[in-house]
Formats: C-alpha cells, structure tokens, sequence
C-alpha cells in the first residue's frame, strides 16, 4: 500500500503554535508507524506552502516550533528526504476527479484515487482535527473524457491515527523491496497471464526503484484485467472497451506497438522463445513502459478471448538507437 499525506486536511484550522504542534506530532508518528511496516508516506513538494494557522505558512509553523529537533526532523521530511508523490504523479491536469462535489484533480486526493482505480493499493493520511477530512473511505469520482465510458468510483482509505493505520498496514500486502519479490507477487496475483520462466532476468542488473517497480505492477493489472473482459460470446465487455480506451490509445497511452523500423532493427531482440512451446517463439513488439530507469514490458496476445497472454520480458528498453 502506497500512503500519500493529505495536504488538504490542513486548511488553517489551529490557533496557535501549541494545538498546531500536537496535530504534527500526530501526523509524524503515523509516518512512523508506516517506516515500522517499510512503507513512506509521500508528501507533496509544494506542503510547506500550505497555511495551518491564518497567516502562516506550513514553514513558518514549523520554524516556531520550540523543540528543534523536532522542527529539523519535519523540514528533512518535507523538503528534501521525502518521498514526494508528485515527483511519480500518474494523473494528468486534465483528468477530471471530483470529491463532495469538489474538484481534486492536481491534489493529493484526485492522486489517490486515480492509483487505486488503476490497481494500485493507496490510501491518504491526514491531519487531525480537520473540519472536512476525518473520515473515511473517501470517495471520489473520475468523469472520463472520451465517449461513452462510465464515470468510475475510488474508495480511498483514509486514516487519522497511527494505531488505527498500524491495523490497516498489517491487513495490506507488503510492498515489493526487491524485483525477485515483485516477480513472486506478480506470479501470485496476475492468474490471467502466463509468465516465461526467465522474463523477469533482464531486471538483474538494473537497482531496484521502488516507483518502478510499481509501475510494472500497475501495468501487469491492467493487462491481467483486459485478459479477463470478455462476455460469454467472446466479445469483449464495456469494461474492456474502457480499459482500453484509457490505457491503449491516445499519445500518453501506457502501452504500445514498437514502429515499424524498430520491428526491422531489431527483429531478433524482439523475437522470445514460446514459453509454452519449445522450439517456437513469439515476436513480441507489443510493450507497456516504465519511464524511470526506462524500462519496458514486452507481451504477446492477439487480442481475442480465451488466447493466453505472455509476459516475455521485463527490463531496460530493447529498442535502444
């Protein structure tokens, strides 16, 4: 579970330096309880810009607090150790989320809520006491753009107190911390792909990011769920149509077919043995990619209903120049 820190839950609600201090201190042992079970909580790089108090910035706050210790450990957090949600944003400025009516594209919750709709375990926390943000699942709507996809709905979790979040973190899947455990969760998860025995090998040589390695696993949930979207005449189902829509078409599409010089280039390099038929292979051009590392998921499918999807490859991009 990915846990991102509800810069909206503070919206100039304290009165002075002391209840400000006492609601940090809770936001900071739930980012302790989080480390306890190796997770982060991301925060946003603009936070110390929000105003907890009237008049004062989150930095103005934090430099009165009168225990420096305490206020060297918060700025650390927030400007330069992080983890910083923003810097691995996945939704864009124009995808429209709403919450209560509210507009939270290019907000932490619009953030949340776009990762849990795309398979991808996240949940907020937030400050306390807050006038509009102690409560939880939040809900929020995705109105997509395109014609004729249905408007989707996250439950994001949302927690307020570390003991409360400890309880959550122990029910959630552990995050993968090498990429022999993401190959082992994916084998686990994914039952509508077949894995070739070595297609995880090519990431050997390659550090370890977590952010990839989610992003491979967001990828391999899309494609484990459009394998799946078929009704009983072999027709695929509006969920289909509207995962492929969001995922397969469009110039920031998640996944794609290499051109057509790459498929003459690198013919060979694109060319995987058949994991279920010795002696044959599959060529493979059809690929999800990962920007960081650069990283790319090469798959054979046709398309159709029933027809096994092979995962053959994940690693740095093949079609290098």
């Amino acid at each position: 579970m990915e846990l991102l820190a509800n810069e909206r839950s503070i919206h100039e609600q304290f009165h002075d330096i002391a209840s400000f201090r006492a609601a940090f201190a809770r936001l900071m042992s739930m980012r302790a309880a989080a480390r306890r079970f190796d997770r982060e909580v991301y925060c946003h790089t603009g936070f110390l810009i929000v105003h907890p108090l009237s008049g004062m910035s989150m930095q103005q706050a934090i430099g009165r607090l009168p225990d420096r210790n305490e206020s060297r450990a918060a700025m650390t957090w927030l400007t330069r150790a992080g983890p910083f949600w923003d810097d691995v944003r996945r939704h864009g400025a124009d995808d429209w989320l709403e919450c209560r009516g509210d507009i939270v594209t290019d907000s932490v919750v619009g953030e949340a809520a776009f990762r849990t709709l795309h398979g991808v375990e996240c949940g907020l926390v937030s400050v306390t006491p807050s006038d509009n943000w102690n409560f939880t699942p939040v809900e929020v709507v995705w109105r997509q753009k395109a014609e004729k996809l249905e408007d989707r709905c996250a439950k994001v979790d949302n927690w307020w107190d570390a003991g409360a979040l400890e309880d959550g973190l122990r029910e959630a899947d552990p995050p993968p911390t090498s990429w022999n455990e993401l190959r082992q969760a994916s084998a686990n998860r994914f039952e509508n792909l077949t894995f070739a025995k070595d297609c995880f090998e090519p990431l050997d040589g390659v550090p370890f990011a977590g952010s990839s390695a989610m992003r491979l696993h967001m990828l391999l949930d899309v494609l484990n769920r459009l394998a799946d979207a078929f009704d009983a005449a072999g027709k695929r189902t509006p969920d289909g149509h509207q995962i492929y829509q969001e995922h397969f078409t469009g110039d920031n599409a998640w996944f794609s077919d290499s051109s057509a010089s790459e498929k003459s280039d690198f013919r060979n390099e694109l060319t995987f043995p058949h994991p279920d038929s010795p002696g044959k292979s599959l060529f493979c051009t059809w690929h999800g990619k990962v920007r960081r590392l650069n990283l790319r998921l090469h798959y054979s499918w046709s398309g159709r209903a029933g027809e096994p999807v092979y995962v053959v490859y994940a690693g740095p991009k093949i079609t290098k120049r």
